[in-house]
């Protein structure tokens, strides 16, 4: 073999490899997004059955006002939200206030026993199961994809193509402590 074939081969596996580092960076990136999109499509959701637990409630609960409001606004910023970190605290406080409109939903036997209740309330349980686990295929994509934005030789082709490291979707500081209710 000559130098010049020896030369060859080593670019052509210097480029086949840029390709192959590249286009795993890509399917990467792909992942995360189409699980953020999984995330959106399940808060959809939630954001759709709102409403209804909401009218539902306050059937029974007409004097719990202030709470109405509450889930109202948090429901109102969830959907408004804008960027990861902004979309995360606004759900955990969505969250906080569902949390606290079944507990108030404890205090009338009447409306624990309704149907339309029951049936609203294992809709909106089996959606925030949906979520977590759209949000921890979410943040697995994203573990893989800040992996190898980072590692190296990988991380070479990352830089030069522009990749940046994704945000995780992770619960504030607040919203891993128990609710309080106060009556």
């Amino acid at each position: 073999m000559s130098i010049i074939q020896v030369i060859l081969i080593i670019v052509a596996v210097v480029v086949l490899w840029i390709v192959f580092a590249y286009n795993s960076l890509v399917a990467l990136k792909n992942r995360a997004k189409e699980a953020w999109s999984d995330i959106d499509v399940q808060l959809k959701r939630r954001y759709d059955l709102i409403p209804n637990l909401v009218e539902t409630v306050k059937g029974y609960a007409a004097h719990e006002r202030e709470l109405f409001e509450k889930v109202t606004q948090a429901r109102t910023q969830a959907m408004v939200a804008q960027g990861l970190k902004e979309k995360g605290e606004a759900e955990n406080m969505l969250s906080s206030t569902l949390k606290s409109l079944f507990a108030v939903a404890e205090n009338y036997p009447d409306l624990k026993a309704s149907t339309n209740f029951l049936e609203l309330q294992r809709e909106l349980t089996d959606t925030e199961d949906k979520i977590q686990a759209a949000r921890r295929f979410y943040n697995t994509n994203v573990r893989d994809l800040n992996i190898k934005i980072e590692t190296f030789p990988a991380n070479l082709i990352a830089g030069l193509f522009g990749f940046k490291p994704m945000e995780f979707f992770g619960a504030e500081e607040g919203a891993r402590e128990p609710v309080s209710v106060k009556f």
